[in-house]
């Protein structure tokens, strides 16, 4: 009866441990727009090709995190494997968690939908001891802007700013959603590098980072909204607890911050006293006609260039079109821009630049032409006109209609002669020279021909002999490949050495170069954290893993500490010899 039982026993736990399990758990199923929820994925047995639902209506701040669980208990093994996501809602209402799926034996398995509903933003419990609640107190992320009530196509500029209290740290920070401005033209300002400065965010002192400046040239008018840039941000915040020197403890978490959605009052360019040449130019300009001749024959060409230079919307209007008299042949105009765009907007200058040819002599004035923009500073119209110009053709047929001949035979002939004038400018004779009569044989350019086979092969002969050893040579192209990975990546960082924040600047560029190239992976995504546990994944060994870490938080830290020449060219070295032995261990 016992040899039974355990029988039985042992045939309901193979049955049980065959069946394979695969459900997805959330951390709750109601939640406040301002909260996060937690999702795992499980599984009892090990599969492949995990695909996690689209999570449309959320944001991943973080995941996805792997766990794997192998226990045996009483001779039976126990497996588990799970994918944890970490989601905030975008928008309030009742949203379904779609299915992932997994492949496990051949076999493929999927979760079942889960229903969430976010309700509107909860007050949670303001524990001061809370590290949560003092992030949130501690860090903030702000859109500064610099005139909320601009004519339509004025320049703006928004700027954003992550403000930090003084005694709390910011470890990194990635992007989880960036501004769209759908109704403005939109250009980002390069910031170089995030330097640390003193300011103050409601009465109280705080430091503060740039994160990006954009200017904005509003398209529309009215009411338009600027979107908010949202990060997810590691803070770390300082705790009650002290170690045995009285310094307090820090405790590190992650918090998600929103500059908020800011509004602007678009107002539109006034009708009185527009004038009718006005094609959308606001800003402060100049215009001007200009010629590359003043004189010159029929049939030469000559450039005519229109041209507007200044501050403002440069991009975003016409150039008044150039109008010339039908004696004169005139290409189609070459449009150029000279424009850089900075914090306070465009700056520069365009320019139409047409090919003139005339076909008769005489003088030909250019027709004036008119400008007008609209001033920010005057809040007025202003038009200019281009000087006057003439240009005198000296040379070249006359023109029918001032030719003095009454005839209608006259007329023609002048015509034809005039038409074949214009061909004046052609050669229609050669000189012919004499082909040189000596012979090509036995000559010293026959005898080169002919033995020059024979010196040639054995020089190729030579150099495919060592291009073959030299492919055979596996380790030695690896050390070769990686030696010129290591000089590629970290040739911008030794040109800065003895400057030190450009030049930690340029080393963790340099190692988040190397990972992206290597790995194809985005590393802006990854904290320190992920960063160590992929290359753990990858087999890489704790002591390169370890350098290569401290080499990221070094580069972190340099800012606030003081460090020597030596002390940088040693870090440059460290970083050097990392990038070997992880493209070695890589390609293992």
């Amino acid at each position: 009866m016992k040899l039974k039982t355990l029988l039985l026993t042992f045939f309901i736990s193979g049955m049980l441990s065959a069946q394979v399990v695969f459900d997805a758990k959330v951390s709750k199923k109601q939640l406040g727009i301002n909260e996060r929820l937690r999702v795992d994925f499980t599984m009892n047995k090990d599969g492949d090709d995990f695909e996690p639902p689209s999570f449309e209506n959320f944001t991943v701040v973080g995941g996805p995190s792997q766990s794997i669980s192998n226990s045996w208990v009483n001779g039976v093994r126990s497996f588990s494997k799970s994918y944890s996501f970490y989601l905030t809602p975008k928008k309030r209402g009742k949203f379904i968690l779609g299915q992932a799926t997994i492949e496990i034996n051949g076999e493929t398995y999927k979760t079942l939908p889960i229903n969430i509903t976010v309700t509107a933003a909860i007050d949670k419990p303001k524990d001061p001891n809370d590290p949560n609640y003092i992030a949130s107190e501690n860090i903030h992320l702000v859109a500064e802007v610099s005139n909320s009530n601009p004519y339509l196509n004025e320049a703006i500029t928004v700027v954003y700013k992550l403000y930090v209290a003084q005694n709390t740290g910011v470890r990194n920070w990635r992007e989880i959603d960036s501004p769209r401005f759908s109704d403005f033209w939109s250009q980002n300002i390069d910031v170089k590098g995030f330097d640390a400065k003193q300011g103050t965010y409601k009465g109280e002192d705080y430091r503060y980072v740039i994160l990006r400046k954009t200017v904005l040239y509003p398209q529309k008018t009215g009411k338009l909204k600027i979107e908010a840039l949202s990060l997810d941000v590691t803070v770390e915040v300082p705790s009650q607890k002290r170690d045995i020197f009285g310094r307090a403890f820090t405790s590190t978490v992650n918090r998600t911050v929103s500059s908020g959605n800011r509004t602007i009052n678009v107002k539109p360019l006034p009708e009185t006293g527009k004038p009718d040449s006005f094609s959308g130019a606001v800003g402060s300009f100049g215009f001007k006609i200009t010629s590359n001749k003043q004189t010159l024959k029929a049939t030469e060409a000559l450039e005519l260039k229109v041209e507007v230079a200044g501050k403002g919307n440069l991009k975003l209007f016409q150039l008044p079109k150039l109008v010339l008299p039908s004696a004169l042949e005139v290409y189609e105009p070459e449009h150029t821009e000279n424009v850089q765009v900075r914090g306070s907007g465009m700056q520069g200058s365009i320019s139409d630049a047409y090919t003139v040819v005339p076909n008769y002599q005489g003088s030909y004035p250019i027709p004036n032409l008119s400008f007008s923009y609209f001033d920010i500073k005057t809040k007025r119209y202003k038009t200019l006109t281009s000087k006057r110009l003439i240009i005198e053709v000296n040379e070249g047929p006359t023109s029918v209609s001032s030719a003095n001949n009454n005839t209608s035979s006259a007329v023609s002939e002048n015509v034809i002669g005039s038409n074949l004038k214009q061909f004046s400018g052609f050669k229609t004779t050669t000189i012919f020279q004499p082909i040189d009569s000596k012979t090509f044989f036995k000559s010293p350019l026959f005898w080169g021909l002919l033995l020059a086979p024979f010196l040639i092969i054995p020089i190729f002969m030579f150099i495919v002999r060592n291009r073959t050893i030299r492919a055979l040579d596996v380790s030695g192209n690896k050390i070769r490949k990686t030696n010129r990975l290591a000089r590629k990546y970290l040739s911008e960082a030794k040109k800065s050495l003895g400057q030190k924040e450009q030049f930690y600047n340029a080393l963790e560029r340099a190692l988040h170069n190397y990972l992206k190239s290597k790995l194809r992976l985005e590393t802006s995504e990854f904290n320190k954290e992920k960063i160590e546990e992929l290359l753990g994944s990858k087999k890489v060994n704790t002591l390169t893993l370890d350098v290569f870490i401290s080499l990221l938080t070094a580069c972190e830290l340099a800012r606030y500490t003081p460090l020597s020449v030596v002390d940088m060219q040693n870090d440059y070295d460290k970083a050097a010899t990392v990038i070997n032995a992880l493209d070695k261990q890589l390609n293992s």
